[in-house]
């Protein structure tokens, strides 16, 4: 990975007018930001469906788009919604955090409005689509239609057992009962992915490169255990054995209680690895690089009893390490990866990074504990690995500054010459991007300057995250203007050459000279 630089905001973070961020213009206006400042990656959360909890790490499915990220001003512009008809629905009126409950009351009602004229105008796509997606999209509508027909509870406790079990001809009998809701799953899949792929061109044309985050684990409640319960640690009933998490640590006494299941990776090895494959697959056709979530738990992983009240009474088990990382680096070589190593630093885990190769993670908010000798001080960094400032599992710098014990404040003060004309936040950004690691990243919210009141999570609080937004304009020319000098300064970028100063085309030759090239060349 070159030396880069680039910023980490959600898609749901973005500016708009319809309760929470989307593909549309603030999106494209995101990357025009991006290009001023001389970045060249947008790192975003995982852009899945969310479910209880509205968080992107517990989506339905590990393919999916999030329909509430399909832009209803692009809509209307393809005529498949009026703009009186997208102001009937009440999405909220506050710009700075969505309101997921009014999302999911009135967001997928527009777009069944929606479907209404865009299933007849784009059938000839949408069958395309269907056929394209087959792997992962029929499993996936399926199972949507059916958490709707019942209520949205989890599989786990629909009533018909054979449904559960997946018994074919109970599937076949669902697929024609719930034959509308599929279509209409399906529906909003195609309008999100259309609307993804002409946004993520546009990145490319712009030159910004998307940097995705996947999971380790899949959620529970999703098509992805449902549809390949063989390649879970379930009981006969499907029910899990046992489910993840991560001991007590720095965020939380009582560790954090995931959930998730756990694979059962014999299954998966004598399958070639199949299943990751396929999802990794996925992954690459959105993404150009990919924070693998949680990596240490390939070299080892948290277990937890089912039905444990917290993550404290678990075990440290074997993970694939290299048999699996192998896999993935032959089959996705165009795909730079990116381990999200934090957390228990433990041999195994220290080897596996360094034999996959992939850079790992410093975070400059670990970096400042007075009471002990912290690795993660830019001095002792590498250059394969990616700096942050923060993640969205911390607070924001500010934030921090105001969280943090005095004595932390002061030896990052001390550490990296912090003064009040300069500020604590760009300080700190400072620190980072003129470090040695490759890429160096951080938080829209700390070039903005904001508090904890734009923290995006707080791990082990299971309400009122993911809900922070960028307020309109604040993403403005004096600030790509700041940014960039900075990434200029360190090497991260370059100042973009103004067209009309790149060279006066040549009167014998209808194209202009590139930037940088001269007569004797």
């Amino acid at each position: 990975m070159k030396r880069s630089s680039g910023i980490l905001m959600p898609v749901s973070s973005l500016p708009s007018p319809h309760g929470i961020g989307t593909l549309g213009k603030a999106a494209y206006e995101f990357v025009d930001f991006l290009k001023a400042a001389g970045q060249t990656w947008w790192q975003m959360l995982p852009i899945g469906p969310t479910s209880v909890g509205d968080s992107p790490y517990q989506s339905p499915s590990t393919f999916a788009g999030n329909p509430y990220f399909i832009d209803p001003d692009m809509l209307a512009e393809d005529g498949l919604l009026t703009e009186a008809e997208i102001a009937e629905y009440d999405f909220g009126d506050d710009p700075e955090y969505a309101d997921y409950g009014l999302l999911y009351q009135n967001r997928f009602q527009m777009l069944a409005a929606a479907a209404e004229r865009g299933m007849k105008k784009y059938e000839a796509e949408i069958a395309a689509f269907r056929k394209e997606q087959a792997g992962w999209l029929e499993d996936y509508a399926l199972f949507m239609a059916c958490k709707k027909h019942f209520d949205m509870v989890c599989w786990l406790d629909w009533p018909d057992k054979k449904l559960r079990m997946r018994d074919p001809e109970t599937l076949s009998a669902y697929r024609t009962e719930l034959k509308e809701e599929i279509d209409l799953q399906v529906f909003m899949q195609f309008l999100f992915f259309r609307q993804w792929d002409a946004l993520k061109e546009y990145a490319h044309e712009t030159g910004i490169k998307i940097f995705g985050d996947m999971p380790l684990y899949v959620a529970l409640d999703s098509a992805d255990v449902w549809s390949a319960p063989q390649f879970f640690q379930l009981d006969e009933d499907n029910y899990p054995v046992k489910v993840a998490g991560v001991p007590p640590d720095y965020f939380s006494e009582d560790g954090q209680l995931w959930g998730n299941p756990l694979y059962n990776y014999d299954a998966m090895e004598k399958d070639g690895f199949g299943w990751w494959i396929r999802r990794v697959d996925g992954a690459s056709k959105l993404y150009d690089a990919i924070r693998f979530d949680h990596f240490r738990g390939l070299a080892s992983y948290w277990t937890v009893p089912y039905g444990e009240k917290t993550a404290k009474n678990g075990k440290w088990e074997k993970g694939p390490g290299m048999k699996l990382v192998s896999v993935l680096r032959g089959w996705f070589p165009q795909i730079q990866f990116i381990a999200e190593d934090l957390g228990v630093q433990t041999p195994d885990v220290a080897e596996l990074l360094a034999e996959s190769g992939f850079p790992g993670m410093k975070v400059l908010e670990f970096a400042f504990d007075s009471r002990e000798e912290s690795t993660y001080l830019p001095h002792m960094y590498e250059r394969n690995c990616v700096c942050y400032v923060g993640t969205h599992d911390n607070d924001t710098v500010l934030g921090w500054k105001e969280q943090a014990l005095a004595a932390d404040v002061g030896k990052a003060e001390h550490y990296l010459g912090l003064h009040a004309e300069e500020g604590f936040g760009w300080g700190v950004i400072r620190g980072g991007m003129s470090s040695v690691a490759n890429l160096f990243v951080t938080q829209m919210q700390d070039y903005l300057e904001l508090g904890s009141e734009a923290r995006i999570n707080v791990p082990g609080v299971p309400e009122g995250n993911w809900r922070w937004r960028m307020l309109p304009g604040a993403a403005d020319e004096a600030l790509a203007e700041k940014i960039l000098d900075m990434t200029v300064m360190f090497g991260r970028g370059t100042r973009p050459v103004p067209v009309e100063e790149i060279a006066e085309e040549d009167p014998d030759n209808d194209a202009p000279k590139e930037a940088g090239t001269s007569e004797e060349e």
